[in-house]
């Protein structure tokens, strides 16, 4: 048995251990390779049967690993994937063969990625050295004079002897393997590898050299496992988020680094996840799975207390013209689908957006999306209104702002168990809305305060109340929560606070969202 240093993910977040009974953790080094861990878990039999945790039987896994290095100013790294590339079109399993190159499509692809990055003040560009994904960084840096460094570690995820095949190909040589590498990826080993644990201790590696860089703002150019297992890794989640957190092709995720207040390794926060070239909402599968399960998590809109000092609490406000305009911008985009439901706080800005989507959807036929007018469903849910939860801080809260990264960090943890609580009844009653076997096609959207949207995507990953620093939303913002399994299985996160659709009102991707100063 072998003893690590855990990461500060886990160390902020050693409590799980205890807060989850029914799962045990072995950490042993791997018989592939000693820089590998091997994280055994068992479960027993004393879960309750409507339990967050069956609602996918998704472990938090946790990942030792040394702590993360101390950074010395805030950094943001920006994780690109590559653009479509030849094998991603033929359905080839690539891993990190080197043999495929950007599609035209691929090209487009990373040419709208450059355009949506062109006024960032990047400083320097990390790449995988494999062509595809070393072609997407050249298109996106453009003529920039740094030079790209080209880092071995950010490769795709070696699959062996799968590399090379179409799936029909691997599913019929492998059977049971291949079958493993779909379902239980975390434990699927091939030719003496546990391709996803190497991968998560590589993915640790990366972070050690891109966070030593002392570059304010980096782009990272790689691939889809890897950059899964980054996202991962920086926040303290194990090889059972692999699959769980999409990267489509040129999607766009943001991590900012904060230094500690002691010294010690940063505060890391989820910016933004899988923010791509085109609607997150266009296409209905998930991986390669079809999701005929959604839920979408909207933010309200800016508000008129936005410009008042307790910007935390205005969701009780009108919306601003700014908010109407992300309001009607957000039902836009939600057109292309045909929602089934809206739920919604009773705060007034949340009501606002929620019936801004709803007359885009009933008029449906009138703009051409639809051949025939749709009918929504539109509720008001009490327990979506947390603003009265967070006004109980005994803190100064005076000037926090719920789009700042990390903000709820700033509450006592009596009033963000009470928040916690209070989302996880919210989740119980979506998951049982889309239990409905009468609508096998069900898409149900949610409006409400970032805070509380924050508290439902970690009950969907079955985390607990101390991630809730680690993820970010602004105003305006949507997220988008896969079922491809149902909602008895694994949700799956399409993206997080996605604000392409807000045209020239949305947040630049590289912009500090803390003081000058320290950004």
């Amino acid at each position: 048995m072998l003893s690590f240093p855990v990461t500060p993910s886990l160390l902020n977040h050693s409590h799980l251990l205890h807060h989850r009974p029914y799962v045990s953790f072995t950490v042993r080094s791997s018989s592939s390779s000693s820089a590998v861990q091997e994280v055994e878990e068992s479960s027993s039999s004393s879960k309750s049967p409507k339990s967050t945790a069956d609602a996918g039987e998704l472990s938090s896994e946790l990942y030792a690993s040394p702590p993360f290095p101390q950074i010395r100013a805030a950094k943001r790294v920006v994780l690109v994937r590559h653009g479509q590339s030849t094998w991603n079109a033929d359905g080839r399993i690539q891993g990190s063969s080197d043999f495929s190159v950007l599609t035209k499509k691929g090209e487009a692809q990373a040419e709208t990625s450059r355009q949506m990055l062109f006024d960032e003040s990047f400083d320097v560009c990390f790449s995988s050295p494999l062509i595809r994904s070393k072609r997407t960084a050249e298109i996106i840096w453009g003529n920039r004079k740094e030079e790209i460094l080209t880092d071995y570690d950010l490769r795709e995820i070696d699959l062996y002897s799968f590399q090379g095949l179409l799936k029909h190909e691997g599913k019929a040589k492998f059977g049971p393997a291949y079958r493993q590498w779909q379902v239980n990826p975390a434990n699927f080993s091939i030719d003496g590898h546990y391709p996803v644990r190497e991968l998560w201790a590589r993915a640790r590696n990366c972070w050690t050299k891109i966070l030593a860089n002392e570059s304010k703002s980096v782009l990272v150019v790689a691939h889809n496992a890897v950059n899964q297992a980054l996202v991962a890794t920086a926040i303290g989640l194990g090889t059972g988020f692999f699959r769980i957190l999409l990267q489509s092709n040129c999607g766009v995720s943001v991590l900012d680094f904060t230094p500690s207040a002691d010294g010690g390794s940063p505060h890391i926060c989820l910016n933004r996840l899988n923010q791509t070239p085109n609607s997150p909402v266009a296409t209905g599968s998930s991986g390669g799975r079809k999701a005929s399960k959604r839920i979408i998590l909207v933010c309200y809109g800016s508000t008129q207390g936005d410009s008042e000092a307790s910007v935390a609490y205005s969701a009780e406000q009108p919306m601003n013209m700014l908010g109407i305009i992300q309001a009607q911008k957000t039902a836009e985009l939600l057109l292309d689908l045909n929602v089934s439901s809206i739920v919604s706080s009773p705060k007034n800005a949340c009501v606002q957006t929620a019936e801004a989507i709803s007359r885009v959807q009933e008029a449906a036929d009138c703009l051409g999306a639809d051949c025939v007018p749709r009918y929504v469903e539109l509720k008001k849910m009490n327990d979506l209104d947390v603003e009265d939860i967070l006004q109980q801080s005994k803190k100064d809260t005076v000037g926090v702002a719920p789009f700042q990264p990390g903000w709820l960090k700033g509450f006592e943890d009596e009033v963000l168990s009470t928040l916690w609580n209070q989302s996880g009844k919210v989740w119980q009653s979506l998951l049982t809305e889309q239990s409905d076997e009468a609508e096998p096609e069900k898409v149900v959207v949610v409006v409400g305060h970032p805070a509380a949207h924050i508290a439902l995507m970690g009950h969907c990953l079955n985390l607990t109340k101390e991630w809730m620093g680690s993820f970010h939303l602004d105003a305006g913002s949507v997220s988008v929560i896969d079922f491809p399994d149902g909602p008895a299985g694994r949700g799956v996160i399409r993206c997080i606070n996605y604000t392409a659709h807000l045209g020239r009102w949305s947040i630049p991707i590289t912009r500090s969202t803390v003081d000058d100063e320290e950004f």
